[in-house]
């Protein structure tokens, strides 16, 4: 094979991956839409969305009904979400949201990353001074007024909204999530996204890290979200270098 070959076979791999982690997220955020809501779009505003996103994805159809069966209690094979909290080098914080059905391999693996890439695995709330689960929306403007939409939303409890490239981010506390899911619904928009977030509260510059350190954090991240069973990583690093 060669250069060129392999520079697109690494390519394709590349992008195969990122697809299968789109995959892995989107059918996990149908599975969990269906077991709080129920299987019906029509009534159930998270799996409305969760199906959006899997048909903008071309999610195959049939691991979409696998989701919702499991969702629903059928065809679980046992799955279960786990969360692992930890530090990578420089003590920047990493959490770590996990669907599975083999705790087992799934800790295992999340050890493994953090102690190759000189990081710890903490103990469960290691991280709950640093991260605050925040509910976030992102919602096409479209028509909508900025200033009618932002009362709108004030109104319902979120406590920062703002507009970028036509998209607003709605982000409010954890209790808020149900009341601007309702104000939403009685405005007839459905969000781009719905979800609960782990949003850090203290941060650690990416500039002020060694070169070296930095590499090593990046493949920490990297690791753990190329895990099949790993949904999602959140971490408090920050470029503040526009600041």
């Amino acid at each position: 094979m060669g250069r060129k070959s392999a520079k697109i076979a690494a390519k394709k791999g590349a992008a195969d991956k990122a697809k299968s982690q789109i995959f892995t997220k989107a059918l996990h955020d149908v599975a969990g839409a269906v077991k709080s809501g129920g299987g019906d779009p029509e009534t159930n505003f998270l799996l409305k969305i969760a199906l959006e996103r899997c048909k903008k994805f071309n999610v195959p159809k049939d691991n979409i009904d696998r989701a919702i069966k499991r969702g629903l209690g059928g065809d679980s094979e046992g799955y279960q979400d786990v969360t692992y909290e930890g530090y990578g080098p420089n003590g920047v914080a990493i959490f770590v949201e996990t669907s599975t059905n083999n705790v087992t391999r799934t800790v295992a693996n999340v050890r493994s990353y953090f102690n190759k890439c000189g990081g710890s695995l903490g103990k469960d709330g290691a991280l709950q001074f640093i991260f605050d689960r925040k509910a976030v929306f992102t919602i096409a403007q479209n028509d909508l007024d900025e200033d009618d939409f932002t009362l709108e939303m004030i109104d319902a409890g979120a406590e920062d909204i703002e507009l970028e490239d036509n998209m607003f981010e709605v982000i409010g506390p954890m209790e808020v999530f149900g009341s601007i899911q309702n104000k939403l619904q009685e405005m007839n928009i459905t969000p781009e996204e719905a979800s609960l977030q782990r949003i850090p509260t203290t941060f650690k510059s990416l500039n002020e890290l060694d070169p070296e350190v930095l590499t090593q954090v990046e493949k920490l991240i990297d690791l753990l979200e190329d895990d099949e069973d790993v949904v999602q990583v959140y971490h408090n690093l920050e470029d503040d270098s526009e600041n």
